[in-house]
């Protein structure tokens, strides 16, 4: 049986919790976890005979000590020295969220030190091996990417050794039968990732408000949380709100996507990661597909955001009506390709080849 090191310090929880899922009763692979406390204590999960806690400044040890035939970084987005000796070491694969920034230049990277949150990227430069990042990704054996629809465009743009590695499955299928029809934006309120300003204006144009709910599922604060209560205290539409000033618990955020009758995902056209230019749906994965694979839901998401999934709806002038023409018609099947076998059953032969 082959073994698989699979390894998560740093941010992507969900994806870690995906893969190891999928993976935990594998007969072909025996795979093991290595995630920082923080990730441990995201997915509520303890050490293990395949579970251990790490951190950048044991799991060079902890590799070595074991014969892995793979090794998978879940996310290089700090600990670069570390990563660098792992892919020049080992067979790695390294998962890559951002694909301007994994063939960003040292000038670029040296840039991005002054542009923002300076302290932490000094430190990144000073103790992490900053400008090791791009050297992780060129060393490492394969590349990997999360949404099948990023293909067209990062093959046309000559990104290298690119593979898919499928890991988001329907985990929920509930569908609920709502008088007042719930329409959830998942996802931290912030105006730099979706547009709460269009959302708001939208709402405020809604002919029958109150057969809505609208529910902000994540933290709201700052200028953001001002709208959401300026909203709210509108008097002269009857609007039934709910947001969030605390980090969402994760048993709560499940419950209320599951109660979900759809999703409003109004992801901005781009982001910026390190000073890179990352666009949404060609270089970068919203989360929000994710979430709309996991709990099975269909989502409405700007025009411009490029996606084949049947289950992704493409913004109108007119949410409110698409919103209730779309929940007329039966939505069962769309999600049918998001089964947890069928997926395992395409991760597998992944799995294989990266060995």
């Amino acid at each position: 049986m082959k073994k698989i090191a699979f390894i998560e310090l740093d941010t992507h929880a969900e994806i870690a919790s995906n893969f190891l899922e999928l993976e935990v009763n594998s007969k072909r692979f025996k795979v093991d976890f290595y995630f920082s406390e923080k990730i441990l204590g995201q997915l509520n999960l303890k050490e293990s005979d395949t579970i251990f806690l790490s951190s950048a400044r044991t799991i060079l040890k902890q590799i070595s000590a074991q014969h892995y035939d793979l090794v998978i970084i879940g996310t290089v987005h700090r600990h670069f020295n570390v990563y660098l000796k792992l892919a020049e070491q080992y067979n790695t694969s390294v998962i890559c969220h951002n694909f301007n920034f994994c063939s960003i230049s040292k000038f670029n990277l040296l840039k991005s030190i002054f542009q923002k949150d300076f302290i932490y990227r000094l430190k990144l430069f000073l103790r992490e091996g900053l400008f090791s990042a791009p050297k992780v990704f060129s060393k490492a054996k394969n590349i990997l990417y999360l949404d099948e629809d990023l293909a067209w465009f990062l093959k046309i743009n000559r990104f290298r050794s690119l593979i898919f590695l499928p890991l988001f499955y329907t985990k929920f299928s509930k569908k609920p039968q709502n008088s007042i029809k719930k329409v959830v934006i998942p996802g931290s309120v912030s105006q730099e990732r979706r547009d709460y300003l269009m959302i708001i204006s939208k709402i405020l144009n809604f002919q029958n408000p109150e057969n809505f709910q609208f529910i902000f599922l994540g933290k709201a604060s700052g200028k953001e949380l001002v709208w959401l209560q300026n909203l709210e205290k509108k008097h002269d539409l009857i609007i039934s709100i709910k947001y969030f000033t605390e980090k969402v618990p994760h048993k709560e955020y499940e419950e209320i996507m599951n109660s979900a009758d759809i999703l409003w995902c109004r992801v901005r056209r781009s982001s910026k990661f390190f000073g890179q230019r990352e666009i949404y749906g060609k270089t970068k994965m919203s989360g929000n597909i994710g979430d709309a694979i996991k709990y099975g839901k269909l989502s409405i998401f700007r025009k411009s955001y490029y996606t084949s999934k049947p289950f992704i709806i493409k913004e109108k002038e007119d949410v409110e009506l698409q919103i209730l023409d779309v929940l007329k018609n039966d939505s069962v099947g769309l999600h049918q390709k998001y089964q947890k076998d069928k997926v395992l059953q395409e991760l597998e032969p992944v799995l294989e080849k990266l060995l």
